[in-house]
């Protein structure tokens, strides 16, 4: 049979046979085997406990507290039917009853009773209350930590790969831990158990000796009372090792090595306090009357021990030191008046991170800052969502920022500002008043939010508010800012590099379209126009197909700009749709046919001349639409006819920027749509009045 046919079947077929141990008598020789291959997993479930990096890495450990929890009562079950019906239950519980305790009754039960008061009360009592604690604080932590994962994802920390690996482990982690918190249980019963059937079985033999086989009371207790106390013994310590292994579960924190390794390494590589733990030691012989040779042998070991760590050091600190010689990798001089450096001074960098003098650990590795493999993440995320490669970001420190803050830079000029205390973390949330810290505005949405020092992670976590690092802050800060500059930042070459790119696989697209029918610059002028409105160009060859057909018969940008959008539609309207349906503010067909009376072509392209009343009439009637839709928990968007598309983003992007506007032509991805409003005019002609008809 197949190894993993032979696991699969093992485990039911063993638990069967456990049930029915507690009914079917055992011969003797058959309860000697199982109760060595009791003692023999329990040692061997210690010390898988002890090797494992994680607790999760034994996330089958509660089920196996409650077989082996079930098999040693079945084992007290049937050497407690061997002992009262024959006054022999084999060689093992006989050794211990008569060879481990002297045959002594006494001392057997003081050594059970010892047993039992340091698994129950000790280790035990113990494990439970940090299950216990350990499973709220899993449970309670597990929005914070999923708000975590999506921060990290959104900045493009991780994939989506990576986090729905995170996401299993956080509902495994809090699975594991809400199963130890009644695995505990397990074991806190199976020692009442013990000593319930420890009591029976001494009362019973006794009973069994003196009434029912006429011993006297002394021949009683040697063959069934110390029996009884063997059997106690032999279940005992196995049970002691299940809970030893209980303990360090629960307490085992998150390493990358097993416990021993940590423990050696956490305590081993610190010599100060080896070394006054050493002399310590040592004084003690000082005190008169104590063995000398003890507390010397065990002071000169704690001497050596922090001896050979300050080694280690020293020499961790020299290949530190060699990694980097001034003298051999220190780069050449420049000369600041030789012309190329001084072209190279003047360059200005289209994207570039200033800290304050006080936020460089963000960006220092030894000293845990990970802020530049974020920002390299960033532009892989930016790449892969809008379809362009933002320059790389210069980060700096400067010195003229006031403490705590940082500023986002483009083309040398600060377009944003946020804050990053050290030694804190931000609580974005509803209910922060009793978190001591400083109120804020979270940098993207301007939701409340709170700086409030990293120890109270967990609290702000427990009270419902979701915690961010200060590098995710930084992070999530300029990807936002980068996203609504990025038209900006697509320089001609950039357009230049992507028709490359596109040439390799569909050259044909690229030859009919440039520079045949558009230059590289009109191209640009089209992807920065998509960009704009948050349109990704990742189809590029979409969007050259459709600009050859359209270039064929105008070169006009706008008409260029809603050709591409007509072919990427699916894609634009995708973001917005909620179960296939999109919330649509549309437009009454009088008024758009008085918009498109009113189109005026400039420079920058159609504008509507209304009469400034009738704008503004606009502009509040869909603003009170996209309020109402956005109370509902709808992302609208306003829909009207492509012709007037560009023209209407004109007159409503600056005062409703957040508000989408889509042509008809884009949302045929939409299954099906939800009118949110209707916005209507009587007449556009300078006067116009218009009205609000709710859906």
């Amino acid at each position: 049979m197949p190894a993993k046919s032979l696991a699969k079947l093992g485990v039911p077929i063993g638990i069967v046979m456990i049930v029915v141990m507690l009914v079917v008598p055992l011969p003797a020789a058959v309860l000697d085997l199982l109760i060595a291959a009791n003692i023999a997993a329990s040692l061997l479930v210690l010390l898988t406990a002890i090797f494992v990096n994680r607790a999760l890495d034994f996330a089958s450990f509660p089920s196996v507290i409650l077989v082996l929890t079930l098999f040693r009562l079945a084992l007290n079950v049937s050497a407690a039917r061997l002992v009262l019906l024959h006054g022999y239950a084999g060689k093992v519980i006989n050794t211990f009853g008569h060879f481990v305790v002297g045959g002594s009754l006494i001392v057997g039960l003081i050594v059970f009773v010892i047993l039992l008061i340091i698994q129950f009360v000790v280790i035990t009592k113990g494990a439970g209350r940090v299950a216990e604690v350990g499973a709220r604080f899993t449970l309670d932590a597990m929005p914070g930590k999923q708000m975590s994962i999506d921060a990290d994802l959104n900045a493009g920390l991780i994939d989506d790969e990576e986090a729905k690996r995170r996401r299993a482990e956080v509902h495994a982690e809090a699975d594991f831990h809400g199963a130890m918190d009644g695995a505990t249980k397990f074991v806190q019963g199976d020692a009442v158990a013990a000593i319930i059937i420890t009591v029976v079985n001494l009362i019973g033999g006794l009973a069994i000796g003196i009434i029912m086989n006429g011993l006297d009371v002394l021949e009683a207790i040697n063959t069934y009372s110390l029996l009884s106390i063997g059997d106690g013994l032999v279940s005992q310590i196995p049970a002691l090792l299940l809970s030893v292994a209980t303990g360090l579960i629960v307490t085992r924190a998150a390493g990358t090595e097993d416990m021993g390794s940590d423990i050696v390494r956490q305590i081993g590589s610190r010599p100060l306090p080896l070394r006054i733990a050493g002399i310590g030691s040592l004084a003690i012989c000082l005190i008169p009357g104590l063995p000398k040779i003890p507390f010397v042998i065990v002071g000169g070991l704690m001497l050596l021990a922090s001896t050979r760590a300050q080694a280690t050091l020293d020499a961790a600190a020299e290949e530190a030191g060699a990694a980097f010689d001034p003298l051999l990798d220190a780069p050449a001089p420049k000369n600041p008046d030789a012309p190329e450096q001084l072209a190279a001074d003047i360059q200005v960098d289209p994207l570039g991170l200033e800290l304050a003098a006080d936020l460089i650990d963000l960006v220092d590795t030894s000293a845990g800052g990970d802020l530049l493999d974020r920002v390299k993440a960033l532009r892989r995320k930016i790449a892969t969502d809008l379809g362009i490669v933002i320059p790389p970001v210069r980060t700096r420190d400067n010195l003229d920022l006031p403490l705590r803050h940082y500023a986002i830079t483009l083309f040398g000029v600060e377009v944003a500002r946020g804050e990053a205390p050290r030694g804190m973390v931000l609580a974005i949330g509803d209910f922060l008043g009793a978190l001591p810290g400083q109120a804020t505005r979270e940098p993207v949405f301007g939701l409340d939010a709170k700086w409030i020092p990293a120890e109270l992670r967990h609290q702000a976590e427990m009270g419902g508010a979701t915690v961010v690092d200060r590098a995710s802050v930084v992070t999530t800060h300029l990807s936002e800012v980068v996203t609504a500059h990025a038209a900006r930042l697509l320089g001609r070459e950039d357009v230049r590099l992507l028709t490359d790119v596109v040439k390799r696989s569909h050259p044909v697209v690229v030859e009919e379209l440039t520079p045949v029918l558009l230059s590289l610059g009109e191209v640009q002028r089209v992807l920065r126009s998509l960009l704009d409105e948050a349109v990704s160009v990742r189809d590029l060859v979409r969007i050259f197909e459709a600009l050859s057909l359209r270039a064929a018969v105008s070169k006009d940008l706008d008409g260029l700009v809603e050709a591409a959008r007509a072919a990427l539609g699916p894609a634009i309207v995708a973001p917005y749709l909620s179960n296939g349906t999109v919330a649509a503010i549309s437009l009454d067909p009088l008024l758009e046919q008085g918009m498109l009376e009113a189109l005026r072509a400039t420079d920058q392209g159609a504008v509507l001349a209304l009469d400034p009343d009738a704008a503004q009439n606009v502009l509040t009637r869909a603003a009170q639409l996209a309020e109402k839709a956005e109370n509902q928990n709808l992302r609208p968007v306003l829909v009207c006819a492509p012709q007037v598309r560009a023209a209407v983003r004109r007159l409503l992007a600056p005062a409703l920027p957040r508000l989408p506007i889509l042509s008809y032509n884009e949302i045929n991805g939409a299954t099906s749509i939800n009118s949110v409003g209707v916005v209507s005019a009587s007449r556009v002609d300078g006067g116009a009045n218009l009205s609000v008809v709710g859906a």
